[in-house]
């Protein structure tokens, strides 16, 4: 448990008037106190330094207002402390015994969050784009010295797809890392995101966690499928965008010396035309033109309930 950051929550329950009332939960990069407001609302006091990965919580959580997200009840922007409606964390949205059944649901949830524009100040997806295409010939160098011939190939043929659409990057306020564990049962919905990664750009970008995820259970074509359904958006771009999520996390593990990810290379395969049968998806609004870098998260490696798992998306 990080002492700074305890520390950091001490100072908070003062300055906000909070009742500590159970055990700080640990994430990779934060701590979560159970907290009650001096109007006996129970809370969340969620801790945390402020990086690529968190810049600009507080800013999605404003603009999404609680629609299908946490709410934020007060933020302290300079250290990125967040007061939060207190959610299930005891129920994340993975104990859902079938895959599709959470999947739906999480789509459903991901349409709503990425229905609106992205607000001034985040991060944009075509920069994280420029930046893939500018690591990819050192990487490809060095797997092709290795003799890793399967992997240059899928590197390149996901390379191939991203640049098909990178020049309509979107600009949509997404979540960007958005699985079954980043989803809280919740007393006035059924289920609320939590969470967020802040990003401008196509919700096509927003794919990759929920098929990661669960991985396990399989049906990766129905569910994205389904997910591109329920959206509303074009099947080709959705693959193109999800091959790219791909490539981001593949060039992070190449670069650190790793072997690929192999489900996110069983992913690749299977959007690059072994997953069977394909159902059309109507195509969407063409978004206009507007984002740097974070890592997914592998949701899986983390207990359930935590808010804040960090990065281990490799």
């Amino acid at each position: 448990m990080d002492a700074g950051l305890l520390e950091r929550g001490a100072d908070f329950l003062e300055r906000w008037g909070l009742r500590q009332e159970g055990a700080p939960m640990n994430g990779r990069v934060s701590v979560v106190l159970p907290v009650v407001c001096p109007d006996g609302r129970r809370a969340a006091l969620k801790l945390q330094d402020i990086d690529d990965e968190t810049a600009g919580e507080g800013l999605a959580l404003r603009t999404w207002d609680g629609d299908g997200c946490v709410h934020l009840l007060a933020e302290d922007a300079e250290t990125g402390t967040l007061l939060l409606e207190r959610l299930h964390e005891e129920r994340p949205l993975a104990t859902v015994p079938d895959v599709m059944t959470a999947t739906r649901i999480l789509a459903e949830l991901l349409a709503r969050l990425t229905a609106l524009p992205a607000p001034a100040g985040l991060r944009r997806l075509d920069a994280i784009t420029a930046g893939l295409f500018e690591r990819l010939p050192p990487v490809l160098a060095t797997l092709q010295t290795a003799g890793a011939d399967d992997e240059v190939r899928l590197l390149k043929d996901c390379a191939a797809a991203v640049r098909e659409v990178a020049d309509e990057p979107g600009d949509r306020l997404l979540h960007w890392d958005l699985h079954f564990e980043n989803v809280l049962a919740a007393d006035r919905e059924p289920w609320l995101v939590i969470d967020p990664k802040p990003l401008a750009g196509d919700p096509c970008f927003e794919l990759l966690p929920a098929l990661w995820n669960r991985f396990e259970e399989g049906r990766l074509t129905h569910r994205f499928d389904l997910m591109t359904e329920i959206l509303g958006v074009d099947r080709e771009r959705a693959r193109a965008w999800t091959l790219g999520r791909v490539l981001q996390n593949s060039l992070w593990r190449a670069e650190e010396g790793q072997a690929l990810n192999a489900e996110h290379v069983a992913i690749a395969r299977t959007l690059l035309g072994t997953g069977g049968p394909r159902r059309p998806a109507p195509p969407a609004p063409r978004l206009p033109h507007r984002q740097h870098s974070v890592r997914p998260t592998r949701p899986a490696d983390r207990p359930a309930g935590l808010t804040e798992p960090g990065r281990s998306a490799r």
